[in-house]
């Protein structure tokens, strides 16, 4: 595993929100990060799907660890939009973030967001954020 996985999983693993719905960094470097969420009954709404709130955390954690691999670990996000795109049902979830444009202070990140059914991926949100560098912090 590559140093910086690792030091992401340990910044994730500081996160208790993290923990409590179970994510999982699965990939984390320059060109972007990867988290998967397991889907479990606690995470559903009253329809049977994964709550938008989850999304909405996946989509703001991804682009923050694929904001970081470009401007250091010390960021944030400063902004980030979702569009719902369909019902997130299925066994997982997985978010892919990756960097469209970074300076030195801030990057544009954007994320996909999968559920996963069995061998199938179906794209249920899409998000962009603004991730930025923390004022005085070493990156």
């Amino acid at each position: 595993m590559d140093s910086l996985l690792a030091f992401g999983r340990q910044a994730l693993a500081a996160q208790p929100f993290s923990q409590l719905v179970g994510a999982e960094l699965t990939a984390f470097g320059a060109d972007g990060a990867e988290l998967r969420v397991v889907v479990t009954h606690s995470l559903l709404q009253q329809h049977g799907f994964v709550h938008g709130g989850v999304l909405a955390y996946l989509a703001d954690n991804t682009l923050t660890f694929a904001g970081g691999g470009a401007l250091g670990s010390a960021v944030v996000t400063s902004e980030f939009k979702i569009n719902y795109l369909r019902p997130a049902k299925g066994d997982a979830l997985v978010a892919r973030a990756r960097v469209l444009s970074a300076g030195k202070t801030q990057a544009v990140c954007r994320c996909d967001i999968f559920a996963i059914d069995g061998d199938e991926e179906k794209l249920c949100a899409a998000a962009q954020g603004t991730i930025s560098k923390m004022g005085g912090a070493e990156g």
